[in-house]
């Protein structure tokens, strides 16, 4: 659930993308394929808004027009321990010290070319 950060009510216009800033301001650009002809330029501050960002946060302009923040979506969720890390070294191996199938194949399938193109 995102949670409000700055009231702005920004009105959003078609062709463009809205976004906060480096500073954070919301700021707009043109999008590439916004309907209409898309014109190459800077982009324009449409307001200040002076947000500090926190890390771990997700920062972006809601349907309001307000900037929200919500928090970011990590991979996994356990934490990296050496335990963790040593089973999975271990995995690794064993993985390749078993030869595929599609492997042994092709190295048939070579042998057998080869013997053919010595009898010729």
């Amino acid at each position: 659930m995102a949670t409000k950060v700055n009231k702005t009510g920004v009105k959003r216009e078609k062709g463009w993308l809205y976004y906060l800033d480096k500073k954070g301001n919301v700021s707009r650009a043109r999008m590439a394929r916004g309907g209409g002809k898309p014109a190459r330029g800077r982009p324009q501050e449409v307001k200040k808004a002076g947000v500090k960002r926190e890390d771990g946060w997700l920062y972006f302009i809601d349907r309001q027009g307000d900037v929200s923040r919500t928090k970011m979506a990590r991979r996994g969720g356990r934490s990296k321990g050496p335990a963790r890390r040593a089973a999975r070294r271990l995995r690794r191996t064993a993985r390749r010290a078993t030869p595929k199938r599609a492997t042994a194949r092709r190295r048939t399938a070579r042998r057998t070319t080869r013997r053919v193109a010595r009898r010729r």
